[in-house]
């Protein structure tokens, strides 16, 4: 069988060319082009050696590059507009950009189903996150109190992070909560956000990747789960996952969970 031919959107960000290295690397899959805003020539060198076709717009780049699957990564509108691009044409899309939000997911699911073609999402691609949000949801149905903390580093776009709400929307609703507030809150917002009960706190600074924490709470009892992020590297296998799974769908999948048979 011959390899997955990939285009990596937002190819020139960190996240990108980490994924351009995976790509590269696994004999299943071969990286055949990169898209990012910036002008940098007609090429992007591999780590191993060997080069792929470059561009500012995805939509040239498969006028010229045929692909199977488009990975993104980049924000929240332009990956929308690239999923329309690539699914009108028949190409697979798998993202982990952050902060899309459930009209986004809509929008994306539309997507899928009108040009029958498999689009993958994933808040966050660490195998550990994943079983972190499982934990997490066989854990909420029995405490009263529930903060999420959550660290990143000082260039993240959002807060919270894209991980950090999914937890919060899966443990939404198991139990009715408990948030104690402060009779006095001299700074406001230091209590930290409010989900449905669920505190949550962003730290943003450098010398962090991703920090997760899911700290439960009830008399005499405390439940600690957390996950810590140390390089990029860890997200590449839930990616190569991802990229092999959608080659065989023609629908639209939400997180790693099915992929790891934790749903």
């Amino acid at each position: 069988m011959p390899p997955i031919r990939v285009i990596v959107n937002g190819a020139r960000g960190r996240m990108g060319a980490e994924v351009l290295a995976a790509l590269a690397r696994d004999p299943e899959t071969m990286p055949v082009g990169g898209v990012d805003l910036a002008h940098a020539g007609e090429t992007i060198p591999l780590p191993g050696g060997g080069a792929v076709l470059y561009d500012t717009s995805l939509d040239a780049l498969l006028s010229r590059c045929p692909a199977d699957v488009v990975v993104d990564f980049t924000n929240a509108q332009a990956c929308i507009g690239a999923a329309r691009i690539a699914v009108s044409r028949g190409v697979r899309f798998v993202t982990g950009t952050t902060g899309l939000g459930p009209a986004d997911h809509d929008t994306l699911r539309d997507l899928s189903r009108r040009h029958n073609v498999g689009v993958f999402v994933a808040p966050n691609f660490a195998l550990g996150a994943v079983i972190l949000s499982h934990l997490v949801r066989v854990a909420a149905p029995f405490f009263d109190y529930v903060d999420i903390f959550e660290a990143h580093h000082e260039l993240k776009i959002d807060s919270p992070s894209g991980t950090a709400l999914a937890l919060a929307q899966l443990m939404a609703g198991a139990r009715q909560l408990k948030r104690p507030m402060p009779e006095k809150e001299p700074l406001p917002g230091t209590r930290g956000g409010d989900y449905h009960g669920i505190t949550i706190h962003s730290t943003r600074m450098p010398g962090r990747l991703a920090a997760h924490e899911v700290l439960f709470g009830m008399p005499g009892q405390t439940l600690s789960i957390k996950h810590d992020t140390l390089t990029r590297e860890c997200f590449m296998p839930g990616i190569l996952m991802a990229v092999k799974a959608v080659m065989k769908s023609r629908e639209f999948v939400l997180g790693l969970e099915s992929l790891l048979g934790l749903k």
